[in-house]
């Protein structure tokens, strides 16, 4: 059981990278009526499993900032921990392949007038602001609960992305896995679904990791801090 979190990553990881050899190479190309640039459209198979990685990370943290908040559960600090980690990790590959997209399809990589653009990174700079922070201050009940209050109001951009397209469709395409507006040929909804199943590994492996890392370094600053105090 110590070693689950490392074998998942290892098959999350795996499973990414079939997925994006799949989409390169074996998934049907889209039509140039549909899209600018059909090529690039083929980072979809690792820009959506990642964002929904992400979005599955946002919401862990704000579980855990939810329970350490009111509970003062010890696991659920270092769910807080390792998920906002994890969410910055994901939340990363979204931006960035996502900005690979938009350059190649819109001609910029970002637009500024487009809320899901705009709320996912915000999500993101969110999940930096918590890692960084965390390293830079003490621990203390004070330094978490603040962590943890941004934790659980930072989640409000969570809905708020996911109906953006539904609300303000700007430029992000709409969604086109399970409505009557989008659908997707057979072959690459296989491929998308493979990605999103190892995406989701990914991450649980990674927050199982994470969290028990985090008890040995919480574990390791008590046992220095108890050292200091007998010198």
């Amino acid at each position: 059981m110590k070693r689950l979190g490392e074998v998942l990553t290892l098959a999350g990881l795996t499973g990414a990278g079939l997925t994006l050899w799949l989409g390169f190479t074996w998934a049907p190309s889209v039509t140039i009526e549909a899209f600018e640039s059909p090529e690039a459209q083929k980072i979809f198979y690792w820009h959506v499993p990642s964002a929904w990685a992400a979005m599955l990370s946002f919401s862990l943290l704000f579980i855990g900032s939810t329970m350490w908040f009111f509970k003062r559960n010890q696991w659920a600090w270092r769910l807080h921990v390792a998920s906002s980690e994890a969410g910055l990790a994901t939340g990363l590959m979204c931006v960035v392949s996502g900005t690979i997209w938009g350059a190649a399809e819109w001609g910029i990589p970002w637009d500024w007038t487009d809320i899901r653009l705009n709320t996912f990174a915000m999500l993101t700079l969110l999940s930096l602001f918590l890692v960084l922070g965390r390293r830079s201050q003490p621990d203390g009940i004070e330094t978490r609960d603040t962590f943890s209050t941004f934790g659980m109001y930072g989640f409000l951009l969570v809905p708020l992305t996911y109906f953006a397209t539904r609300i303000w469709q700007i430029r992000h395409p709409g969604p086109v896995v399970g409505t009557s507006e989008g659908s997707l040929n057979s072959d690459m909804g296989l491929v998308l679904l493979i990605g999103a199943i190892s995406f989701t590994i990914l991450i649980i492996g990674h927050i199982i990791s994470g969290m028990r890392l985090a008890h040995l370094e919480l574990r390791f600053e008590d046992l220095t801090s108890k050292y200091e105090e007998l010198i």
